[in-house]
């Protein structure tokens, strides 16, 4: 299995594995020929950590903003 990061939406009604296409930023796991696959095409991005990818424009949590 690979794990991968979906870079482009795809259109309305979009499948993986049976599934509604994942949205943009989301990781999931996917066979590696599969994920290969879609990393060549461009539309994934190969996850290498196991930590999750923060939503963009978030902050992390804690700390202190002052």
């Amino acid at each position: 299995m690979m794990r991968i990061r979906v870079t482009q939406q795809q259109p309305e009604g979009a499948v993986l594995n049976g599934e509604p296409w994942p949205a943009e930023g989301e990781e999931v796991d996917v066979p590696t020929a599969q994920g290969a696959h879609l990393v060549a095409s461009g539309v994934a991005e190969g996850v290498t950590d196991k930590a999750p990818k923060r939503a963009r424009g978030s902050k992390p949590r804690g700390g202190d903003d002052g």
